[in-house]
């Protein structure tokens, strides 16, 4: 397997350089057509550090002022991603200053000098079609007191990239690159003089990518919340690119749109942010709100499923649940361990979060992020419920969901759900049960481990066995937000926990475990390394036949921050 895909390596190397080779007879354009509007929206405090020096890519920090992008030596592949893929661009035109203004034109003319030609990481289709898409989108702070000279060789540069992405953009990875690859070509297609003949099968394809990578319910391979944000971002350009030029969308890619948006809507919590599940983080602040309003899907019900996920939701509380098995094929190589896992926010503040994905701070630290422990579920201690295989990327061995069920009852809004993730290794089922009450006060849930079966009662037998009768360790996770202060209480029987409103939670539990405390890891991107925060650990052994754990999460009825003895907390029923 391992030669093979180094083969398939090799042979994507060398079509890339044929293609570069090719691109680089191009006809330069000579100039726009049209135009899109910046739709693309930076972040002003990103764009004031990249002007003092301080460069943030990818969770590294490169010190550098007076230096440009291209002399600092990328730590790894990923820095250089992000700075071939020129999404910095959108920083640097948020802050909008003069000093702003010449970094962002030193650094795209030092990259057409040393990378323009072929060279270099950045010529991949996906990096190709995410950087035309930023040098139309700010051609115009871009090309301001450029000479002749330096806007032909733009121009050139530009055309070089488009022709090469029209004969490669097949080779990108189906789903987020192929979207971006193609939208970088929609763009150049539209906007550039001489390069119209690309639009036609640009859109075409965009179009078939819509119809195959878009399921009917609006989720994609991957089950990346933020992802799907992506995608529907990218849609929402390229249709608006389209209109703009008097062009018609294409009905899958409109149908596709209308798909999305709802899904979205259902991945949100009650702040506003997406859900972090399967490596994807809550969003930049404002991406969500920018990309619904584009699509101009009008406001209906909000799905209670939607790409995999329940949503529960009552009064201010939202609760988003992994309830499927995590992605297979090609998108298994980023998928988490967290089925069942869930997150649970109030109001404006989180309460109960995933790690999130540890993509930008090492293999470490993304190996990690992938476990069951790194969520807020039940796991069995040392396996996580869905397994890497001999690869060490790909999940080959995955929990799957043999039960689920989501009512509304008197009580509150229910859910149920059971998957197979520990069935080999000790015999047992898992399942979940949640209950959120209909004014959000409240989350009750039941976790239990049950051999089902007399074949599953037998291994788990055996596993006993092997482990002399001393039981089969688990643990059940809830990961709090950095933001959330908490405490053990009545005597290390509840927890309390207050958030930076100043609403009081608290947790209590029943069953054969051990309350506590623990360090935990809050992983976000932009920032450097891993924020510390803490989590609540269950820790107890299943002995029997079927072993459960009852637990709630309520709000206090009243929650001055001064209160810290629950003796004298009174919560809801």
């Amino acid at each position: 397997m391992g030669s093979i895909r180094n083969t398939s390596k090799q042979f994507d190397r060398l079509a890339d350089r044929l293609a570069v080779l090719a691109a680089q007879r191009a006809r330069p354009a000579g100039g726009f057509v049209s135009q899109p509007e910046p739709r693309s929206i930076g972040l002003y405090s990103r764009g004031k550090q990249l002007v003092a020096g301080n460069i943030l890519l990818a969770g590294h920090l490169a010190e550098a002022p007076g230096l440009s992008l291209w002399d600092i030596p990328p730590p790894d592949a990923a820095f250089a991603a992000e700075a071939h893929g020129f999404a910095w661009l959108d920083d640097l035109a948020a802050l909008g200053t003069r000093e702003a203004l010449a970094r962002a034109q030193d650094w795209t003319w030092g990259w057409i000098d040393r990378y323009g030609r072929g060279r270099g990481p950045g010529w991949t289709p996906d990096l190709t079609g995410r950087r035309i898409i930023r040098w139309i989108h700010h051609a115009t702070i871009l090309l301001q007191t450029r000479d002749k000279v330096q806007s032909a060789a733009f121009y050139a540069a530009l055309s070089r990239q488009a022709t090469y992405l029209a004969r490669r953009w097949r080779s990108a990875a189906v789903g987020l690159p192929r979207f971006e690859a193609l939208t970088g070509l929609v763009y150049a297609g539209i906007s550039l003089i001489g390069m119209e003949a690309l639009v036609a099968p640009a859109s075409n394809a965009l179009a078939a990518a819509c119809e195959a990578d878009i399921d009917k319910e609006g989720g994609i391979p991957t089950r990346n919340p933020e992802e799907l944000l992506e995608v529907l971002t990218l849609l929402t350009w390229s249709a608006s690119a389209m209109s703009e030029a008097n062009l018609a969308i294409p009905p899958a890619l409109s149908a596709a749109i209308t798909r999305i948006a709802p899904a979205l809507r259902a991945l949100r919590h009650a702040d506003g942010e997406l859900a972090r599940f399967h490596g994807g983080g809550r969003a930049a602040e404002g991406r969500l709100d920018q990309a619904l309003a584009a699509a101009g899907v009008r406001l209906g019900a909000t799905p209670a499923i939607a790409m995999g996920y329940a949503r529960l939701s009552g009064g201010r509380t939202s609760v988003v649940v992994d309830a499927s098995s995590p992605p297979a094929g090609r998108a298994a190589r980023t998928a988490h361990a967290s089925t069942t896992a869930f997150e649970l926010t109030s109001g404006r503040r989180p309460l109960v979060v995933n790690c999130g994905s540890g993509v930008a701070f090492g293999s470490a630290w993304r190996q990690a992020a992938r476990a069951t422990p790194s969520h807020s579920v039940l796991g069995m201690e040392g396996v996580s419920s869905s397994r890497v295989g001999r690869s060490g990327e790909v999940l080959e061995q995955r929990a799957q969901v043999t039960a689920s069920r989501l009512t509304v009852g008197t009580e509150g809004t229910d859910l149920y759900l059971s998957h197979d993730g520990y069935l080999q290794s000790h015999g047992l089922t898992t399942s979940r049960s949640l209950t959120l009450a209909h004014d959000g006060r409240r989350l009750s849930g039941v976790d239990a481990l049950t051999a089902m079966t007399a074949e599953a009662r037998r291994r788990f037998e055996d596993a006993m066995t092997q482990t002399a009768m001393a039981g089969a360790r688990f643990s059940i996770r809830f990961h709090l937000h950095p933001e959330v202060d908490a405490t053990l209480d009545m005597g290390g029987a509840a927890v309390s926990m207050v958030l930076k409103s100043g609403e009081i939670w608290i947790f209590r539990f029943t069953g054969p475990a051990d309350l506590d405390l623990e360090p935990s890891a809050y992983l976000e991107n932009g920032r450097v390394n891993p924020r510390p925060c803490t989590q609540i650990v269950l820790r107890g052994e299943a002995r029997t036949f079927e072993t459960r754990i009852g637990w709630t999460l309520a709000k206090a009825k009243d929650t001055p921050l001064a209160i810290r003895d629950l003796g004298d907390i009174e919560t809801d029923p």
